[in-house]
This record gives C-alpha cells, sequence and structure tokens, in this order.
C-alpha cells in the first residue's frame, strides 16, 4: 500500500511539475525535475521489493540511484530554481541555489498546526524576551504529552513537508536528548537519553520522513542548518546579518553564528557546482584550456567558502558551543542510546541514527569526488563512517554525488591535469582548498569541543579524535604525491611559487597531525570504536 501511495506521489509530482512550470522555464530544469522524480519512483519501488523483511521507513542511499545516474548523458541540474513549484522536492542541485533548497524555508507552520508551532516556540533553553523555555524549565518531554497526534498521510505540498520535516526533528531531538542536556548542565555527564519516541511524535515523523526521502531523525540540510533560515529583508541575499533561525535549541547567539555560518557557506554552492561540471566536461572533451579555467574557478570559489568559513570563532564562540550540541547528537554509536530508540506505533525493533553533523553537507564530499580523493580513501572503519555518512542528505544531492564520482572516474580528472604541469598546479590548489576546509574543521573539533569535553564521540557517532584525520591524512598525502610528479621547468612563474608553498605545507601538516593524533589518543578514550 505504501509502494503504490508514493508511486501515485511521485507520478502526480511530475505531473503538477510540468503543468506549473512556467513557459519560460529552460529545458535542463525541466529535466531535472523529471529525472529526479523517476529516481524517486523507482527507489521506492526497489526499498518495497525485499518482502521478506518489512519495512519500518525508507531510507534512500547513494546504491538506490547508481544505476540511474549512469543512464544521462549529464546531470540534470536547475538553472532555474522554480521557487514557486510546490509539487517538486526542496532540494534539488542547481546553478542558483546550489546546494540550498529552491525557496527560502517555510518559517511559521499553518493554522492547523499551532499546537507544534507553539510547543517548538516555547521549547528553547532561552526564549527570545530573555525567560526560560520549556528546555530550560526541564518540562519538554511532559509538554510532549499535549501534542496532538497530526496525520500527515495526505500533505503533498513539498515546502510544507520540508517544514514539518524540520520541526518534527527538532520536536524528537529535543525529547530524546532533554534528560541528558539536563544532566551535562549540572554535572558534565551526559547519562542516558530516553529511549523510546512517543507515538504522537514517531509516527508523524516516520510519515513526512518517507514522503521526502529522509531518515526520520535530525539532518545538516534536510533540518537544522539549511531549512532553518529566515532573511530579515526578504530582498537582500543570504548574508550575515540578513539572516535569523527558525528553530533554535538553546537560543544563545552562538547558536544562532554556528547554524547561519553554514548557510552562508552554502550561499556559495551555485557556482561551486556550475564550475565542477565545466571542470568535468573539459576534462571528459580533454580540452586542456576549458579545463584549466574551470578547475581555476572551483579554486576561487572554495577559497570563498573557507573564508566565509573562518567567520566562525568570531560569530559562534568556541565557550558557548556545548550549550547546544548535546540536542544535534545521534542515537548510533552514542553511549547514551546504548539500545538505539522504539519509534512508538512504528515499530518494536530500536532505531539507530547518526546525528547532525557539518560532515553531511555536500560541498566538500562533491569535491573529493571531482579531484578523486574519495577513491585514495584508506579502507578501514573510519572510510566506512565517512560513506555512511554520505547517505544523510537530500536524495538529490546523494545521487549528484555519486554522478560526479562516477564521472571524474571515467573522465580521469586527475590523470588529465597530471599530463600537464600547469594544470597540475591548479589541481594542487584544488586539493589544497579542501585541505583547508578540512584543516578548519579539525580545529573547530580541538577548541570548540576537546577543550572542554572527552567525551569520546562527534555528534555524528564518529570517534571525536581519529575520524577527521583519517579524511585529512589522505588530502595530504594526496598533495604529496601530486607535487612530486610536477615539473617545475614547465611551470608558469606564479604557479612554480604556488607549488613549493603548497607542497612544503602539506609536508609539514603531515608531520604534524601525525603527532597530534597520537597524543590525542592517549587522552580520549575508545577512539577505535565506530
Amino acid at each position: 500500500m505504501l509502494r503504490q501511495t508514493l508511486n501515485r506521489q511521485a507520478t502526480a509530482s511530475l505531473k503538477n511539475a510540468l503543468k506549473l512550470a512556467p513557459a519560460s522555464t529552460k529545458t535542463s530544469a525541466l529535466a531535472a525535475v523529471a529525472h529526479s522524480l523517476r529516481v524517486q519512483t523507482e527507489a521506492i519501488r526497489h526499498s518495497s521489493s525485499n518482502s521478506n523483511q518489512p519495512k519500518k521507513y525508507r531510507a534512500f542511499h547513494t546504491s538506490d540511484v547508481q544505476a540511474q545516474a549512469r543512464e544521462v548523458p549529464g546531470f540534470p541540474i536547475l538553472d532555474d530554481p522554480l521557487v514557486h513549484n510546490h509539487s517538486i522536492p526542496s532540494f534539488m542541485v542547481g546553478t542558483q541555489n546550489g546546494f540550498l533548497p529552491r525557496q527560502d524555508p517555510l518559517d511559521v507552520l499553518p493554522k492547523e498546526y499551532e499546537a507544534l508551532e507553539q510547543l517548538l516556540q516555547k521549547m528553547p533553553l532561552t526564549l527570545k524576551d530573555g525567560s526560560k523555555g520549556l528546555l530550560a524549565l526541564g518540562q519538554f518531554g511532559e509538554a510532549c504529552k499535549a501534542l496532538p497526534q497530526y496525520d500527515l498521510s495526505k500533505v503533498e505540498d513539498s515546502e510544507l513537508l520540508s517544514a514539518l520535516y524540520r520541526d518534527y526533528t527538532f520536536v524528537a531531538s529535543a525529547y530524546l536528548l532533554e534528560p541528558c542536556d539536563i544532566l551535562y548542565r549540572k554535572s558534565g555527564d551526559y547519562g542516558l537519553g530516553r529511549s523510546v519516541l512517543p507515538k504522537n511524535i514517531a509516527v508523524p515523523l516516520v510519515q513526512v520522513a518517507e514522503k521526502i526521502g529522509a531518515k526520520p531523525f535530525m539532518e545538516y540540510a534536510l533540518s537544522y542548518a539549511l531549512y532553518n533560515y529566515r532573511r530579515i529583508d526578504k530582498s537582500k541575499g543570504l548574508v550575515w546579518g540578513n539572516l535569523e533561525l527558525i528553530r533554535p535549541f538553546s537560543g544563545d547567539p552562538s547558536e544562532l553564528g554556528f547554524i547561519i555560518s553554514h548557510v552562508t557557506m552554502v550561499s556559495h554552492s551555485g557556482e561551486l557546482v556550475k564550475n565542477t561540471m565545466k571542470t568535468l566536461e573539459a576534462a571528459d572533451k580533454h580540452h586542456r584550456p576549458s579545463f584549466n579555467d574551470a578547475l581555476s574557478k572551483v579554486v576561487s570559489t572554495y577559497e570563498k567558502i573557507n573564508q566565509e568559513m573562518d567567520t566562525m570563532w568570531q560569530r559562534s564562540l568556541p565557550q558557548d558551543y556545548l550549550k547546544f550540541r548535546t540536542f544535534i547528537m545521534g542515537t548510533k554509536n552514542q553511549p547514551m542510546f546504548p539500545n538505539g530508540v522504539i519509534y512508538e506505533g512504528v515499530s518494536d525493533e530500536p532505531m539507530f541514527h547518526r546525528g547532525e553533523s557539518g560532515a553531511n553537507d555536500s560541498m566538500v564530499p562533491m569535491g573529493d569526488n571531482l579531484l578523486q580523493l574519495t577513491e585514495n580513501m584508506p579502507s578501514n572503519p573510519l572510510t566506512a563512517v565517512l560513506k555512511d555518512f554520505r547517505t544523510y542528505r537530500p536524495h538529490n544531492h546523494a545521487e549528484f554525488l555519486q554522478y560526479v564520482e562516477d564521472k571524474a572516474k571515467q573522465a580521469r580528472v586527475r590523470e588529465f591535469a597530471e599530463q600537464d604541469s600547469n594544470s597540475s598546479a591548479i589541481f594542487l590548489a584544488a586539493v589544497d582548498q579542501i585541505r583547508n576546509f578540512r584543516n578548519r574543521h579539525w580545529s573547530f573539533t580541538k577548541e570548540y569541543i576537546i577543550k572542554y569535553t572527552k567525551h569520546p564521540v562527534a555528534t555524528g557517532g564518529s570517534p571525536i579524535v581519529t575520524w577527521l584525520p583519517n579524511q585529512l591524512a589522505t588530502v595530504l598525502r594526496t598533495m604529496q604525491e601530486v607535487g612530486a610528479k610536477i615539473d617545475e621547468s614547465q611551470l608558469l612563474p606564479e604557479n612554480k611559487t604556488l607549488v613549493d608553498v603548497l607542497t612544503k605545507r602539506a609536508d609539514a601538516q603531515a608531520r604534524v597531525l601525525e603527532r597530534e593524533v597520537a597524543q590525542l589518543r592517549t587522552e580520549i578514550k575508545d577512539q577505535d570504536k565506530v
């Protein structure tokens, strides 16, 4: 029954998309809509095909879309975000919106969901007027008992579905982790979270998650960060000072800075998507000038993203992070949930989900795949966690990342770059931008988390000390390999200086990272547990 319903929804959405799209819409936009919905329908069939194992909910993975992504000569990307169309998914990769939603998030629920809206308004530790909210008073769990069990089975509007998913994931995380927050504020220990999610939260959460093809737990893009901002002045851009949160946990200014910094970073992703595609096309056609130009623009866009990332230090103070970090933790590989969580009214079997993490953003995975870093990651449990993380994102994003990985392998992007010294220099600069991003993420981990707590697990369930260095070490090793092959006699003067600086830095950082991780492993336990 569920499969038939979802198939009808996907088919109806495709018809509506074609009917509602304006006459001026570019062909690629409609192709992207049609393609994504065809893939969604196929994934629905795939997820329901195994009759021997009952489905608790539908989970989309990159493996679901691998074959379909290869069926098209190029990945269909939205040139027009179709902001007035509420029939197609809110998150679809585009040259304007990049990895952000096609339209600004719905910030207030309709009147029919007033009880849910009011619960969320009263939820934060500190309310807008400075008074204590339900979480600060330890009364959120009790307040959830009065929440009606909304039936979301007939909701079709994609904007409303996205808002409901965001809001139910906030309620679920607050409910499950409230005891942990209370204990942590008193003792510095997390204790145990609630092990049962009541049916008035669990059932509608699973309903809406199934409809949008997500996991029934908080995700970075679909709820916590990229669908959680409001423009103060609608006529202005996605810039710091013009954005506020829709749903906070703590109400602390540093929480605003933490989330909004991610939004302003991802506001550059449209340009990144555009030039990633141009790089792939140029490598495939062996057109050196176009390749160098497109990859140089990838580098300059990552520079902007990294500059935006660097503002986190001022916008979100390190000493404030633990005030709201508890609520973005998951139920998988976390000591607070040794037996997972039962979703009452859905299944008697416990569910386990990774927590929200900036590692679930799609910009760096796209760079990993374009520069063929992913395939060079070591085959170990830490890399397995990385691949698991990449299933926690909008379905269309996962599909796109798989396409980039496959296309980069087919076009042999790295090999093509290494055939020319100056192309190699640009490739090295692109890898260095990934290093810059990952190194800053590692610096944040040390200064925002490890400095203040010895909890061994990050919010997403990865080991706090060893996971990020696993990827960073691969990036540094790649830089060393690429740099060693460059014939400096063939380099332009500016590229000769660039290569010298980047290779020396990679060598030095690799040595420092190894010593740093070895020392931290002696201070924080369970770093081999994944």
